[in-house]
Order: structure tokens, then C-alpha cells, then sequence
């Protein structure tokens, strides 16, 4: 046991001193109390009663006054945690190679490369011709361009055939709303056309002087509209070559990897259809290549003179793979290559000259399968972990027998691979680096464990901890899930984590009905009229993992974010009494006032996935679980929430009258805090740092309610 000196003990005392004057101090610290101005909301008959609707306006004075009320508050509560936080962060920092780079990757005669220099938040893209001794070519260094904003995002890097031009998108705001401007790569020039409230990405047609991009509607902030626009022409008379109407729909458009064609992509939850052009002829209309029917999803890969289409055609729900000749594109005329299986999802393919890569998963698990052209034998990289991820990153080019992809687990950092498909030979390029010295692997124990939900279902978890790790019920446990679109949260490393696991906490993903962990009925057993399966599965795993003494109710904590964040609201709203603390990111909470509500951005596509509450049947379902129309009188655990003033996917004042419906209802002293980032929207700080003190705020919240100091 170690012994305190004489200075340590009386160090403790005036600590432990210190800590009673704190709370008599938070015990006078008072929460900002909400305005209350009821609101009536009529539909169907029926009248809801919100308090706080007068929150949605980000304009008011008032509004603002009371985002800062709260911002204060969290700060003034949780000053005690101040030293604590940025011990994490700069724990967290240490762990990251500052002068990181990417693998580079050749494509049409240049090798790209991202790279981050040591201090710097954000990242430089470069090239180097033909040779990586080549001298390197820097195309955009974002620490200089991000100097005059207190928010920054380059996305989009699109470079034409003749390697001369590239566009780029700009977000300055964090709304998502970007800017598209085009740079000469040979002189350093960027054109002054301006091309506003796009999605930021943009291809080039193969005369190296016609750009495609998609436009946003300025107030749903809906990807709508796909223009035209030339080189050194004035971008407001570009052209409008489509305009998708159906509000439930989104479009974008885009090169296709053979470069043979621009692609216009028209989706909603449930139905795709696509639109061909030769890349050739700019200038020409595009083909529809099959016609949207309700319920049709598909995407499209051209290969030689046929296109490869993946697909739920004919009730394959889990997909399938077809091929068309590129001349006769129609349904009518596909023809299958692989089978519907029902216990395969089929996720996706990446098309080379002598090989088709098929990624797939099984029983939750990522699957890789090389398929030669020529007829021979079709296999599957081996991997042998219980849990884990495995995907195809970037193979731009088609003449090569390289397959290029990425593997990592909660314990294992993330590795780029290079896999000779002839030679079945693999060669580790680079695998993510923990700095600090502390790190091994072999430290820590992963595992994947079955709840039983209260339908019988078995439902997975994937977990993480250090070895030693003793079932008694005393561990604090942070459970995390998603849970909606059928986005699937695979096993994933993260160098932050282990400031978590390092001081005994247990981290686990619940794959839970919604996602498609499990295939594609997984999700559909998690969304429309049978979203309350995702709420019941995280329960039903929380209660697993207390009744296996994992932990225990009071060590017990959540965390979402987004669509994961409605499903801690539902949580704490349906079994408060599971868990000591939960964190809320983003939330979307406001389920039927934002689904009625169809000016907001984002809105009508969402039918699919929640339902149309103007449907009575809808209605009342969304209305049973809707998080902030279900706050009660009751004691809730400790919660932390954070949110965004510029989001564009789950608008601030959900979050903002969530928090004040939970301050005048609830009936403990749990804490309580509303963390607005002023400057910021749904992904939190640009810069990789500063993204950092986000973290730590959340970690420090976690720590604290477990009496961890250090």
C-alpha cells in the first residue's frame, strides 16, 4: 500500500476540505429556470401544450441569453473539474502522432497524401508526381486557410482528368452549407467564381473544364438540385440539369470509377434510382437508368461493358448482385451474379480488372471475398477475431491486383493493408501509432456477449477492458449505441478510450435493432412502428451486463448522440433507474414537433425511417416514446448534453427544451447540464484539438461521478 509523506497527507486534508466548500458552493449555485410560454400544438384533434417552444428562434436575444445561462452553469458546476479535464486532454493529445500522414495512394498518375504537422489542428492534402521522391505538391494546407475562422471544414477534393484544376468545398459556419471554388493546381490560383449552399463535393466531366454539383434549399437545407457549371463562367447562370421535386428524396452526382460516366443518384430511405451520362459528352442529357419504384433500392458500378447492380429486387432484403449490359439498364434485363442470402448481408463491392471484391457480413461480422473474373475459385480474407472491423478503403484504380483495406478492434489500432490478390500476400502499410509509451494490446480483453431481450431476441455487445477486470458489479461500464437508418457502429479503436479503460472502466457497443449489425431485417425490426425494439434492447442489455456483474446501477452509464441521442432520451424517460449517468450528444429528442414540422432541414426524408405523424397511426406511436413529450416526474440519473447552435441535422432547441422540460420536472438533485457550443453544429469543433476538449468535458463528467480525480 503506498504511504503518504507528511506534505501528501496534509495535501489530502486541504483537498478533502476544499471538496466540502465546493458543495456548499454548488448547493448555492443555482440552474437557470426556463421561461415558461405555453405553446399549443394541434393535430388530429388532439392539442399538445410545449412550454418551451419559443426556444426555436436563434435570433432572439433571449434565446441566446438563455443558451449562455446554461453554459455558465455547466462551467460554474464544473469548475472542480477544470484541472481534471485538461489533464485529459493533454493525456489524449500525447497519445497522437502530431506529424501524422496518410497512406498514399496513386491515381491517374499522382500520389496523394494527407498529412498533419506537429501543433496543427487541421490537415495539409498534397500530391507528388509519378514517384513519391517526387517533389510534393502542396494542394490545400488548411491551417492557413482556417486562420480568420473560429470553424473550419475542407471537404470535397475533386481533380479533373488533365490533373490541372480541382474544386474543393467550404464550411466556415458548421451548417453544412458549402461553398464550392476552384483552384489551379499549377499555378496556385483559385478562380474567383463562387458557387454558394452546396454539399461541397463536385465532378468534373472528362473536357476538364464542366463541373456537376449539388445544390442545397436554403431552408430545408434538402440536396435538390444538380447544376452545370463552366470554367470561368459566371456561376449564377450555371445550368439546371435536374431538379429532384419529391421532398423525400435527396440527390447528388458524381464520376463513377471507370470514369466513363457522371452519375446523378436520387434516394430516400426506402427507394434509389440513378441517372447515367457519358462523361464524355458534358453537354448531353443523362438516361435514367431504371426508373424508381417504391420500396427498389440499388446502386451501380460500371465494369467493362455491363454495369454491376446491387439490390433488394424481389424481396432480397438482404441484397443481392445483378449485372446489365450498360446499352439495356432496365430491371427487365439484370441478370444475377450472386444469390439473395438470408443469413449474408450484402454491404457492398469494389470492381478491379482480373477481381470483383465482395464485403459482406455474417453473424454480425465484416467478411472480405476476392472473386476472379476468370472463373476460379472465390475466397475470403482470413480473419479470426471474436469481434472486430474490416472494410475496403481507397482503390481507385481498376488495373491493379492490390485490393487496399482497413482493419482494427476495440483493442487493436486501425491497420492499412495492402492484399496481393494473386499472390494472397498482404503487406501491413501502416498501423495507427499510440504515442505516450504506455500502450500494449495485449492489455486489454475484448469479448462479444448475447442479451436476451425481453422478445426472446439475442442481442450482441461488443466489449473492452483491461485484463484483471474482476465480475463483482463495482466497474463503471459506458455503454454506447446508434440504433437508427441501419447504420451499423462496428467495433472500432480509439486512442481517446483508453484514458477511460486505463482507469477501469468497461466500454461496449449494443448492436441494437436498427442498425444492421444482424442484416437487413435488423433494421427493420428497429424503425417505423417498431422503433421501441431499440429502446427495449439497450435496456435489456443494461440489465444483462448488471444481472452478469459487469457493474452495477450505480456504475452503470449511456451514451448517444443524434438518433442516439433519442435513444437516451427514451431510456432515461423508460428505465431512469438503470443508470448513475448519461451523456447526450446532439440528441434528437423533439421527435413529433420536428417530423410535423417540414420546413425544418431534413425533415421529409425522414418519413421512411420514423414515419409520417400526419398519419394518425404514426402520430400516436412517435408520440408514445418521443423523449420530450414523455418527460415526467420522476428521478432521472445525472445527464450531460451537448449540442450545437448551427446544427443543420438536429436543430439546437431540442436539446435546449429537453433540458428545461427535465429541470422542472425532475424530481432529484442528479446533475444536470446544457453545453451549447456557440460556434459550432452537429460535429462538434473542426480542428482535431480542440475536438479533443469536447471529449475530456465528457470523460471528465463520467470520472467525476466515480470519484476519480486523476
Amino acid at each position: 500500500m503506498k504511504k503518504y509523506t507528511y506534505f501528501a497527507l496534509i495535501s489530502l486534508i486541504f483537498a478533502t476540505s476544499c471538496k466540502e466548500k465546493k458543495v456548499k458552493m454548488n448547493e448555492e449555485i443555482k440552474a437557470p429556470v426556463a421561461q415558461i410560454k405555453p405553446h399549443n400544438l394541434e393535430k388530429h384533434g388532439e392539442v399538445r401544450v410545449d412550454d418551451y417552444y419559443w426556444l426555436n428562434d436563434r435570433e432572439n436575444k433571449d434565446v441566446i441569453d438563455y443558451l449562455n445561462k446554461e453554459n455558465e452553469y455547466y462551467q460554474e458546476m464544473t469548475a472542480h473539474t477544470k484541472q481534471l479535464q485538461d489533464d485529459l486532454f493533454k493525456e489524449m493529445k500525447a497519445r497522437i502522432k502530431e506529424d501524422d500522414s496518410s497512406v498514399p495512394y496513386f491515381y491517374n498518375g499522382y500520389y496523394y497524401i494527407t498529412r498533419f504537422e506537429t501543433g496543427k489542428d487541421y490537415p495539409i492534402y498534397s500530391r507528388k508526381k509519378g514517384s513519391l521522391d517526387a517533389k510534393e505538391e502542396i494542394m490545400f494546407d488548411c491551417n492557413e486557410m482556417a486562420k480568420n475562422f473560429s470553424y473550419f471544414n475542407l471537404t470535397g477534393i475533386s481533380v479533373s482528368e488533365d490533373n490541372k484544376w480541382a474544386t474543393f468545398g467550404l464550411d466556415v459556419v458548421s451548417r453544412r452549407q458549402y461553398l464550392i471554388q476552384i483552384k489551379n493546381l499549377e499555378t496556385g490560383e483559385i478562380l474567383s467564381e463562387k458557387i454558394e449552399n452546396t454539399t461541397g463535393s463536385a465532378a468534373w466531366a472528362s473536357d476538364n473544364k464542366t463541373i456537376f454539383y449539388t445544390k442545397k434549399d436554403p431552408k430545408t437545407l434538402r440536396s435538390d438540385m444538380i447544376y452545370k457549371h463552366k470554367l470561368n463562367t459566371d456561376s449564377k447562370k450555371d445550368e439546371l440539369v435536374f431538379h429532384e421535386k419529391d421532398d423525400t428524396f435527396y440527390t447528388t452526382v458524381y464520376k463513377d470509377k471507370s470514369k466513363k460516366y457522371i452519375v446523378i443518384a436520387s434516394s430516400s430511405t426506402l427507394t434509389t434510382e440513378f441517372q447515367i451520362l457519358y462523361a464524355s459528352t458534358p453537354d448531353g442529357s443523362f438516361k435514367t437508368f431504371q426508373k424508381r419504384v417504391r420500396g427498389l433500392e440499388y446502386s451501380i458500378s460500371h465494369f467493362a461493358n455491363h454495369f454491376y447492380v446491387l439490390t433488394n429486387s424481389d424481396k432480397a432484403t438482404n441484397f443481392k448482385l445483378m449485372k446489365t449490359p450498360e446499352s439495356s439498364t432496365g430491371i427487365e434485363n439484370w441478370t444475377e451474379v450472386i444469390p439473395h442470402r438470408d443469413d449474408v448481408l450484402l454491404e457492398g463491392i469494389d470492381i478491379f480488372k482480373n477481381f470483383l471484391v465482395v464485403e459482406e457480413r455474417a453473424n454480425g461480422l465484416n467478411k472480405i471475398q476476392i472473386r476472379p473474373w476468370s472463373g476460379e475459385t472465390p475466397y475470403y480474407l482470413p480473419f479470426s477475431s471474436e469481434t472486430y472491423t474490416a472494410y475496403s478503403t481507397t482503390n481507385p484504380d481498376f488495373d491493379t491486383d492490390i485490393l487496399r483495406y482497413a482493419y482494427q478492434s476495440l483493442a487493436t489500432p486501425s491497420s492499412v493493408i495492402d492484399f496481393n490478390m494473386v499472390t494472397k500476400e498482404k503487406m501491413v502499410l501502416k498501423e495507427q501509432e499510440v504515442l505516450g509509451g504506455n500502450f500494449d494490446k495485449n492489455n486489454y480483453i475484448e469479448e462479444r456477449i448475447w442479451a436476451t431481450a425481453e422478445d426472446g431476441t439475442k442481442i450482441p455487445i461488443s466489449m473492452v477492458y483491461r485484463k484483471g477486470m474482476k465480475k463483482n458489479g463495482s466497474n463503471p461500464f459506458l455503454l454506447y449505441a446508434y440504433g437508427s437508418y441501419g447504420s451499423t457502429i462496428d467495433p472500432y479503436f480509439s486512442t481517446t478510450r483508453l484514458s477511460l479503460l486505463d482507469r477501469g472502466f468497461i466500454f461496449a457497443i449494443a448492436h441494437v435493432r436498427g442498425g444492421e449489425y444482424l442484416g437487413r431485417e435488423w433494421y427493420e425490426n428497429g424503425k417505423l412502428l417498431k422503433k421501441k425494439n431499440t429502446f427495449t434492447d439497450f435496456i435489456d442489455c443494461s440489465k444483462y451486463v448488471i444481472r452478469k456483474e459487469y457493474t452495477s446501477k450505480s456504475h452503470l452509464y449511456a451514451e448517444g448522440g443524434s438518433a442516439g441521442g433519442l435513444l437516451m432520451g427514451a431510456i432515461v424517460n423508460m428505465a431512469p433507474e438503470l443508470y448513475n449517468g448519461v451523456i447526450a450528444q446532439v440528441p434528437f429528442v423533439d421527435v413529433v414537433t420536428t417530423m410535423l414540422d417540414d420546413s425544418i432541414p431534413l425533415t421529409t426524408g425522414e418519413y421512411d425511417e420514423w414515419g409520417n405523424p400526419n398519419d394518425k397511426e404514426y402520430y400516436d406511436y412517435m408520440l408514445s416514446y418521443s423523449p420530450y413529450d414523455n418527460v415526467k416526474e420522476q428521478a432521472y440519473p445525472n445527464m450531460y448534453v451537448s449540442t450545437g447552435l448551427h446544427d443543420s441535422q438536429v436543430q439546437y432547441w431540442e436539446p435546449a427544451k429537453w433540458v428545461a422540460k427535465l429541470r422542472a420536472k425532475k424530481t432529484n438533485n442528479n446533475l444536470l447540464f446544457l453545453d451549447t457550443n456557440m460556434e459550432a453544429g452537429h460535429g462538434g469543433a473542426s480542428g482535431r484539438f480542440e475536438a479533443l476538449k469536447e471529449v475530456a468535458k465528457e470523460f471528465a463528467f463520467l470520472l467525476d461521478l466515480e470519484k476519480i480525480k486523476k
